[in-house]
């Protein structure tokens, strides 16, 4: 995939997808994230990247298989659920957080926030 001008490189990325705020330099880079075409799935991938660590050590507990099965994939299920239902007010949230515009979608109405 080729890199956007003011691409944060890895680090950066992971930062972003932590929900931590970039410097100025990547305003573009953001817009691009949360405004272009794949936005949607652009926001569940980053949340995969933070929860799929979590559900790893949710799995190394102690316990029957079966339970070592069911709760991390119960928390990749509700996270990602709710990942989707919410992700417009994500995306507003996240636009707010770095300064930029927020889109007016006629489709989805105006942002709950």
């Amino acid at each position: 995939m080729p890199q956007i001008p003011g691409d944060p490189g890895i680090g950066g990325k992971l930062r972003f997808a932590a929900g931590f705020r970039l410097a100025p330099p990547y305003r573009e880079w953001v817009r691009h994230e949360l405004t272009d075409a794949g936005w949607r799935g652009r926001t569940v991938l980053r949340h995969l990247i933070v929860m799929v660590p979590i559900c790893c050590v949710l799995a190394v507990l102690p316990g029957p298989l079966w339970l070592r099965i069911m709760v991390p994939g119960l928390a990749i299920a509700g996270s990602v659920f709710t990942v989707v239902a919410y992700a417009d007010n994500i995306r507003v949230t996240r636009l707010r957080q770095h300064d930029l515009p927020v889109p007016d979608d006629p489709d989805l109405g105006h942002p709950a926030h």
